[in-house]
């Protein structure tokens, strides 16, 4: 395993590109959210390795009307991955603006299921083009994110499981899973197949590991076990100390954790 720490979230007292360097300089990978607002020179002058990076600007994967805007937007974000080495692109269930519902649907059909499926297959080819992969994100409703359609984990696997295309994957977010499932040692042994990176923080409070209710040392050992090799991320707000922050989420981690130069 690999880890990861999202930079949009922890030293943010700092400017973005010095929290970058704070993160690689403490031996972590970067994840990124939206790359429009960045200096990209000067984000790959730090010489970070950057494991992911929101993969689309506008329109919803499961609404017939704008996923010829998710399909637009992302590739006209590929050039930026590519400059950066980002092979993960992150994308979700519908389109979000702040954070928060575009256009908050609260009832799932028939038809968002195949047109999800078909978006998802759509990003896959694309990313397969390029060398890159698109990861859906599953999401939690029932704090963060009310109103995105098929957002639990369950149902993202379910659409990369249909789409059926290497270079489409799930970003599995545990601390979403917990908020909106629960089960989360089975939910990454099931998932495992289709995972492309796992996100973690701890409830309540989207803090590091070690703040909150989920035993991630267990579930630390779980992915060891199944033979998870890929990239662990931190998503998460720092509860105090940043650095101290990081140095929780690798003693969590970090005995299963591929050590790092």
């Amino acid at each position: 395993m690999r880890l990861a720490v999202c930079a949009e979230m922890v030293f943010t007292d700092l400017p973005f590109v010095e929290r970058v360097r704070r993160i690689h300089e403490s031996g972590f990978d970067v994840e990124l959210w939206d790359s429009r607002t960045k200096d990209i020179s000067a984000l790959k002058a730090t010489g970070a390795v950057f494991s992911s990076m929101t993969g689309y600007t506008s329109g919803s994967l499961v609404d017939p009307d704008t996923t010829d805007d998710v399909v637009r937007t992302a590739e006209s974000l590929i050039p930026t991955a590519l400059e950066l080495g980002v092979s993960r692109m992150v994308v979700h269930p519908a389109e979000l603006v702040d954070g928060q519902a575009a256009r908050p649907v609260f009832r799932s059909t028939g038809s968002m299921w195949s047109t999800g499926a078909r978006t998802l297959e759509r990003l896959g080819r694309l990313g397969e083009k390029h060398g890159v992969t698109f990861c859906l994100e599953n999401l939690n409703t029932v704090l963060d994110h009310p109103g995105i359609p098929l957002a639990r984990a369950k149902d993202t696997l379910a659409l990369v499981e249909a789409a059926g295309h290497p270079n489409a994957k799930l970003m599995l977010d545990l601390y979403h899973a917990q908020l909106g499932e629960g089960n989360l040692i089975e939910l990454v042994r099931t998932a495992l197949p289709y995972i492309g990176e796992i996100q973690v923080a701890d409830v309540p409070g989207r803090c590091e590991p070690g703040t909150g209710e989920i035993n991630y040392v267990a579930v630390a050992r779980a992915l060891a076990e199944a033979g998870y090799q890929g990239t662990v991320g931190m998503e998460a707000w720092a509860q105090g100390d940043s650095d101290a922050a990081l140095d929780a989420f690798r003693a969590t981690f970090n005995v299963y954790a591929e050590e790092k130069p």
